[in-house]
């Protein structure tokens, strides 16, 4: 089973934006529409490789598969939210879903971590908000460990884009992670018996909340055509504060990529 794939636990929803979005893009087609056409879903569908840190402030990377989903469009009574048009540059003021995965960790997979207790698996749930124009935009999420760590973590971003060719954008731009106590001392904390188990390999650390990481990361799509495409991220983060003092973190800096074919579906009901 995969230790922890970061990038996979990055895995970002996207939900489709707000009224002001598509009236902004095209006044004549309202986000919001009081003609019933019968249900439809637009989607998109991302399948690829990633590689990343084992574990958060492990010095190796392990490589996994990644897969990725993304709602571009949904008409559902009456009501449309985003835009059919695979063209379609959602700008305004928006709301995202997202979602993250954290594989296990144990000492079975990592026998450095011998003496620690090993941690579930987790998955994040949650929302947030974003605003964005043709050349950049800013979002931040909250999201809540329904499943492993139960816990919240927060995350800021950027991102401007350039656009070389109709086909092809690149997006460049900073991230910033939060978690609260509990998410902290879940993935960077030692308890007095594993410090014993460990046999004062891993000193007991009392992790705090606030600050996890800090960091960059770069994309670039391409489209082949309006159902088809590939898109390319590299993320590089530096934990801080408690995150990068823990006796767990064997390397403050943080580095993943993944690289995934991407398919848009739009169904009729």
């Amino acid at each position: 089973m995969s230790r922890f794939i970061p990038t996979l636990a990055a895995l970002a929803l996207i939900a489709t934006s707000a009224a002001v979005t598509a009236q902004e893009q095209d006044p004549a087609s309202p986000v919001f529409s009081s003609q019933s056409q019968g249900p439809a879903l637009g989607f998109t569908l991302r399948g690829g490789v990633a590689t990343a840190p084992e574990y958060f402030g492990a010095d190796s990377n392990e490589a996994a598969p990644a897969l990725g989903f993304g709602v571009n469009y949904l008409r559902l009574g009456g009501f449309t939210f985003g835009d059919p048009d695979p063209l379609f540059v959602p700008t305004g003021f928006g709301i995202n879903g997202s979602f993250r995965y954290i594989g296990e960790r144990t000492a079975e997979d990592s026998p450095e971590l011998a003496g620690l207790n090993d941690v579930d698996a987790s998955l994040e749930l949650g929302a947030g908000l974003r605003y964005a124009t043709r050349d950049y935009q800013v979002f931040g999420n909250v999201r809540y460990g329904v499943v492993g760590h139960e816990a919240f973590v927060g995350e800021l971003g950027a991102d401007v884009f350039a656009r070389p060719t109709d086909r092809l954008t690149l997006r460049m731009g900073p991230r910033a992670l939060f978690g609260d106590s509990d998410y902290a001392s879940t993935y960077f904390g030692v308890t007095a018996g594993e410090e014993a188990a460990s046999g004062g390999a891993f000193t007991e650390f009392d992790a705090g909340g606030g600050l996890i990481s800090t960091g960059v990361q770069f994309g670039a799509g391409y489209r082949f055509d309006n159902n088809w495409g590939i898109d390319a991220v590299v993320s590089y983060d530096k934990l801080r504060g408690d995150a990068a003092d823990s006796p767990i973190t064997m390397n403050d800096d943080q580095v993943s990529a993944s690289i995934g074919i991407t398919r848009r579906f739009t169904l009729g009901f």
